[in-house]
Parts: C-alpha cells; structure tokens; sequence
C-alpha cells in the first residue's frame, strides 16, 4: 500500500495507487513507527471522514490496546501532506495533544481537499502516490514507554524523571487539593478547584489513581473546548458531555462545565448554520452569473437583430427617397394630346 521511513522524529509515508484507494478502502494506516520510545501509526481515510470532500490524515497510539491504565502522552506534532514538485505548497496542520485511553487518534478532519489533491499538475499526486510525513515531539509521558530506551524520551520543558521497578521512565506528581498531578498541569488545576470550590465537596473516591484519572478527564474536556470550532466534531462534543455525566456520577458538581458545554455547542451550529448558509448562497451566486451570462449572450443577439433592422431602414429610406424623386419628376411633366400623335 505504500513506502515508510522514519528518522528521528520524522515519519515518511508513501501511498501508493492512491486512486484505486479512494473508491475500495474507507480507512488506511501506515506500519507502526517509533519516535521517543512511543509506537505510533498514521491513519488517513482517502475519501474523508464524515466529509467526502477532504482527505482526512491521523496520528494513533499504535499499542493504545496494550498499555497499562492512566497512561498518558503529551504530543506536539506535525502532519503534511507533501507537495513533490515545490515544498512551499505542501499542505501541513500542527497540533497538540495530550493522547491517552479517551484520546487515542488526533489529526485533521480536513487536512486537503480531493479536487486539489487530484488536479493535474498539482504536485500532490505524482505516479500514483500521495507522500505524507509525521513530525511528533513528544514532550512528556506518563506509565510504561514502548521501546525501552531512555536516550530516545524528548521532555520539553526539562522536568524531573524517576524510575519504576522496571526501569520506565514515570513523572514526578505534585499534590493539588488532594489531587496528583503532572507539574505542568498544576497551575490550571488549582485555577480551577479554587474558581469552583465546591466542584469536590461530594467526590469520594480516595483510590489516588481514580483521582487522577477524573481531574485529568475534566482537564482533557476543558482542552477540546478551547479548540478553535473548525477543529473538532458534533461527535467530540457529544464525547464531552458523556465524559461529563461519568463526573457527575463520581461526585463532581460540573454545572458551570455543562453550561459550557452548551455555549460552546451553540456556537458550533451558529458555524455550522453559516457554513451552510454560504455554501448555499454560493450555489444560488453561481446561477445569479449564469442567468446574466445568459442574458447578455440574448442582449448581443437582440442588438445585432437591430442593427440589422436598422440598415434595413436605411436602404428602405433611401430607396423611398429615388422612388419619390421619380414620381416628383413625373408629376412635373404630364402627358399632352400631342404625346399620342
């Protein structure tokens, strides 16, 4: 199905016969591919996912089925979909994400759109083949790393790391309100327990992972709905509000997170409503154009039929004018008696 290569923290995959792909298979994925020690796989859907116009492109946790519970992966990265005759024209999305046992596939729902990809000359579509690259920064893991070699973990900002009994790498917590957290989430944890003090009053699981699990789902929810509209779902708001109900039942009072919810939903079918609403307004612009492309096609044949019609009044004026001066002439000079003799 293609080529792939990685180095470093770059992942080089080449689709071939993408054109055959894009009718027979709904969904494609790359080999699996190391990068800071995590095994990671590209997912695209050639026909686009929910949306037949785009292609969609995602990057998975390959061994999401296989890691122990809480682990978690804070990611920046970079998916393009490489231009091969100029660079400067590849199309790339960069994001970043935290992936863990919710969150294990992150990307773009419309990363090119097909007529583009497919246009002649493009430089997206060479023999056949679509060449797609991955550039994964992985800035901090939590649990067991795939490929045990400690050389290969990237941590950004520098932070300090302990190891288990079998030799992973695992962060160091700091205690927030009761709650263990990585130092880079403590500062928005405290914001938040003390802007919502009663959010934990009648949350009473003591087991300390189950803890962290629950603060680390509310901030997982907090983050999609600080994500620019276009970039996620109906679906990943319909997530949230599932996640949301698992925090109620556990003893979280997440009110004030509902209604933002709903703020937020609203505003996705306001963009989602003037999408629509342009979209349609573009269609009935193209047939505004179309009618006066008519029109002023019917208005060049109308001004030929008159300036037809008026060169034909011009000849049939001027030989009115030699037929009158004719009969003036005639009247002038009538016939005698003598004319018959």
């Amino acid at each position: 199905m293609g080529n792939e290569e990685a180095a470093d923290k770059k992942f080089t995959w080449v689709i071939k016969n993408f054109s055959s792909l894009e009718s027979a298979c709904l969904t494609i994925h790359s080999d699996e591919f190391v990068i800071a020690g995590c095994k990671w796989r590209l997912m695209a859907y050639p026909k686009g996912f929910q949306n037949a116009s785009h292609l969609s492109l995602y990057l998975m946790v390959a061994t999401r089925k296989t890691l122990p519970c809480g682990w978690r992966r804070h990611v920046k990265f970079r998916l393009t979909v490489v231009n091969q005759l100029s660079g400067l024209l590849s199309q790339q999305r960069d994001k970043e994400q935290w992936f863990d046992q919710n969150v294990t596939l992150s990307g773009n729902h419309k990363m090119l759109l097909l007529t583009k990809l497919y246009a002649k000359k493009s430089g997206f579509l060479v023999n056949d083949g679509v060449k797609i690259t991955a550039e994964v920064d992985v800035l901090e893991v939590i649990g067991e790393l795939d490929v045990s070699d400690a050389s290969k973990i990237v941590i950004h900002p520098p932070k300090r790391i302990k190891l288990n009994d079998h030799g992973a790498s695992v962060k160091e917590s700091i205690n927030v309100y009761g709650f263990q957290v990585l130092p880079s989430q403590a500062e928005s944890v405290k914001r938040i327990l003390e802007r919502h003090p009663d959010m934990t009053l009648e949350f009473r699981v003591k087991n300390q992972h189950m803890r962290t699990s629950c603060i680390n789902l509310l901030l997982n929810i907090i983050e999609t709905l600080c994500q620019a509209l276009q970039d996620f779902s109906f679906d990943d708001l319909s997530q949230a509000k599932k996640a949301l109900t698992y925090l109620k039942d556990s003893g979280f009072k997440v009110d004030w997170l509902e209604r933002k919810v709903e703020d937020v939903k609203k505003k996705k079918m306001e963009e989602q409503f003037g999408k629509t609403r342009m979209q349609e307004l573009e269609k009935e612009l193209k047939v505004f154009k179309q009618k006066c492309s008519d029109i002023e096609a019917l208005l060049e044949k109308e001004k030929e039929e008159l300036n037809n019609l008026k060169l034909k009044c011009s000849e049939t004026e001027a030989l009115l004018g030699k037929e009158t001066k004719v009969l003036a002439a005639a009247r002038a000079a009538p016939l005698t008696l003598d004319d018959f003799f």
